[in-house]
């Protein structure tokens, strides 16, 4: 008897936590949704493609009866997520009611022109557009680079940014022909670097080329300063200076006694080997 007793208690108990909680699930989905929290967790260096107004529109659009119930979490997670500038984005509800949204935007790390389209890449080599409210400073590079070629380029850009030295002196890069260049902030040479490997040796070459010859010229002296070569630094003049006009003339005439030299080399080895049969 006793049993009976307490199975009847135990299954009353059940019931009525069974009709508690549906009253109250159903009086929670019924709520309005009051709260929508945005976090926006912080990025070095901080970016701002997208604001807590953007995010709550996007919330309340896809809940028009504005009921708990209702909120579609994986539909927003998705929806948020699908946008160009967000890395990750989380979803989530409390037991008091508060929609939770906690972002995370993507860091440029260059801006990429090429043929004829404009876009960010991120350090993990993402591609996504340009903001038509915001505009993030970044190394701008130009040119046919290759997806494959994204995670080196992202190291050169963090070397040139991590380097005082290199920040002041380049603002863009560009690939011509397979070759890349650094584009200085001053003067209209470029810094050919060719490939992206021994961009220390290459980058620490230029700063002693720098320090020793161009600190003492003009920056237009040059049309191109080449570290593409191991152990040696080529440079090309700039036909349009004034200053280089002297230079480039004695250039042209030694170029013309080319082939007098190569004609008198080559009756110098042509007798050498007359004398040597006799």
């Amino acid at each position: 008897m006793k049993n009976k007793w307490r199975i009847l208690k135990i299954a009353i108990t059940v019931i009525l936590f069974g009709f508690l909680l549906s009253f109250s699930l159903k009086r929670f989905n019924e709520a309005k949704l009051e709260t929508i929290k945005v976090k926006l967790n912080p990025t070095k260096p901080e970016v701002y493609f997208i604001d807590e107004k953007e995010i709550r529109s996007i919330v309340q659009k896809n809940n028009p009866t504005q009921k708990i119930g209702d909120v579609d979490i994986p539909k927003i997670e998705k929806l948020i997520n699908n946008l160009p500038s967000i890395d990750s984005a989380n979803v989530f509800l409390n037991l008091n009611g508060t929609l939770n949204v906690d972002i995370r935007q993507k860091v440029p790390v260059f801006r990429l022109t090429k043929n004829g389209n404009t876009f960010y890449v991120d350090a993990k080599g993402n591609e996504f557009p340009l903001s038509k409210t915001y505009s993030h400073p970044s190394m701008l590079v130009n040119g046919n680079v290759e997806k494959s070629e994204y995670p080196a380029l992202v190291e050169l850009v963090k070397k040139i940014e991590e380097d005082p030295f290199s920040k002041k002196y380049f603002i863009g890069i560009s690939k011509i022909k397979g070759s890349y260049n650094l584009l200085p902030v001053e003067g209209n040479y470029k810094v050919e670097i060719g490939d992206l490997e021994r961009i220390d040796l290459k980058v620490k070459g230029f700063k002693t080329f720098m320090e020793k010859v161009l600190s003492y010229k003009s920056p237009d002296v040059y049309n191109k300063i080449s570290l593409k070569y191991e152990n040696q630094i080529v440079t090309t003049l700039n036909p349009n200076f004034a200053e280089n006009d002297s230079l480039l003339a004695l250039g042209k005439k030694e170029m013309e006694k080319l082939p007098d030299l190569v004609k008198r080399k080559q009756l110098a080895e042509l007798k050498e080997r007359q004398l040597k049969k006799k």
